[in-house]
């Protein structure tokens, strides 16, 4: 059994992988600046494939979606309250860390 797929509405065939990257490379480049992807760029690419990406950075998460015909939307949100929470915690085990450290050290007289 041979399964073909169905007939487009608008006759148009959907677009490669390889369209769907350079539709969305060329999108956050425009959007982000053309060195988003360096080290020293605060954006973080979080996840990703040919046909979506999203990146965090500035408090706020923006999306990039390719759809079959190489659309590209883009959608902008703020940090949800799990990622707040989550860096909020990584502080206070940061300084916690520190302070054990410190007091450790003080402890065995290297300080």
């Amino acid at each position: 059994m041979t399964l073909t797929p169905p007939p487009t509405d608008s006759g148009r065939d959907p677009i490669s992988p390889e369209q769907a990257r350079a539709a969305l490379d060329a999108a956050m480049a425009e959007r982000l600046g053309d060195n988003w992807a360096d080290e020293d760029s605060f954006w973080v690419l979080v996840t990703g494939h040919d046909y979506m990406a999203r990146v965090n950075g500035f408090g706020k998460n923006i999306d990039f979606y390719v759809d079959l015909l190489g659309n590209v939307t883009i959608e902008e949100k703020p940090l949800d309250p799990t990622q707040s929470s989550g860096r909020t915690i990584a502080w206070v085990i940061l300084i916690l860390a520190l302070g054990i450290a410190y007091l450790f050290a003080r402890a065995v007289g290297w300080l």
